[in-house]
């Protein structure tokens, strides 16, 4: 058998067996599931948390009861950064949306702003008498929807603002080597890591809808660390040669800290307007802990709650640990009808 021979039967060989193993994914023809293909994955659904989402739930102690509605407005993406391939921008533009879902965790009563659209269809509707109200007696005519004055009730205060700030590589650091013998064949291999950070930031605003005075201002941001790490080595091995690598990179989502500062900030808003203790609530359960204070009446539950909070982020490393938690406006007169 001639070399050229030997040539196309192994090229066919490794046809037929990359035919044979793509057969088991994918099928020219419907299966009864109707799918060509079994897709990959299989990850259930989780919650969506960040390290404040569990204060946020602790404050249902203090809003449960109490009449004070809450609206979202707008929660623009101000930052005006985009993807270098022009699929989009960089930052979420459902930040109302987390802020929405952070005041649902805080157990706060909201009251629908954001889109409207589909009430004021039906208002419109109803208002033509177009819209029907089942009978209460089985075959009785329906009547049509009456428009009740007073029916929709009224926000106290609502929450709008805007992520202002995205900063890429705010500080880079990397290290990388190389090393191997002299000669054309000797084993050369090759080792890099590197590090940055970037951060995201917040700004957000609480407004009394009644007066439309800014009764509430806060500023946060918040800085992501990303990582990478390779590895690699060439050598000969007589007639043969192989190259290796390997590498890992990770970078903390973006949008997960988008979600992580508007529940920060969330929690801090909400503990001043529901009058909960500082030292429970609104202090931030990733900072270090804070000194020795007066004791203060609060739920038994809560205290528990935190303080096993307190313990877990400490056993373990946490990226958050970095940036500020204190708000440099909690004293000044713009909180007056607060605190």
């Amino acid at each position: 058998m001639t070399p050229r021979v030997k040539k196309i039967l192994f090229r066919t060989l490794v046809f037929g067996i990359a035919a044979v193993a793509l057969e088991g994914c994918i099928s020219p023809v419907a299966t009864s599931s109707g799918r060509y293909t079994a897709p990959i994955g299989g990850s259930p659904v989780i919650t969506n948390e960040t390290p404040y989402s569990a204060s946020l739930r602790n404050m249902s102690a203090y809003t449960a009861g109490k009449p004070i509605r809450v609206a979202v407005g707008q929660i623009a993406d101000y930052t005006g950064k985009l993807e270098a391939d022009s699929s989009g921008r960089k930052l979420t533009q459902g930040a109302a949306l987390m802020a929405m879902s952070a005041l649902a965790k805080a157990g706060v009563p909201m009251v629908e702003r954001f889109d409207t659209s589909v009430a004021e269809m039906e208002l419109k509707y109803a208002n033509n008498k177009l819209i029907g109200e089942d009978a209460t007696k089985p075959g009785a005519p329906n009547e049509y929807r009456k428009i009740m004055a007073g029916s929709i009730p009224g926000s106290n205060y609502y929450l709008v603002g805007g992520i202002t700030e995205l900063n890429f590589n705010i500080r880079s650091e990397g290290v990388n080597g190389d090393a191997g013998g002299t000669a054309t064949n000797s084993l050369k291999g090759l080792i890099g890591a590197s590090i940055y950070v970037m951060n995201v930031g917040l700004d957000l605003r609480l407004v009394d809808t009644s007066t439309l005075e800014v009764v509430d201002v806060i500023s946060y941001q918040k800085q992501i660390v990303g990582r990478q790490i390779s590895a690699g080595v060439f050598d000969f091995l007589g007639q043969t040669f192989f190259d290796a690598s390997a590498g890992d990179s990770a970078l903390e989502p973006i949008q997960l800290a988008v979600r992580s500062v508007i529940e920060r900030a969330t929690l801090e808003m909400m503990g001043r307007l529901y009058h909960a203790p500082q030292t429970d609530i609104a202090r931030d359960p990733l900072a270090a802990p804070a000194a020795p204070a007066a004791p203060v009446a609060s739920n038994p539950q809560i205290k528990v709650a935190i303080n096993q909070e307190n313990t877990n982020d400490a056993s373990r490393q946490e990226p958050y640990h970095g940036y500020g938690h204190s708000d440099p406006l909690a004293d000044t007169k713009l909180r007056g009808g607060l605190d």
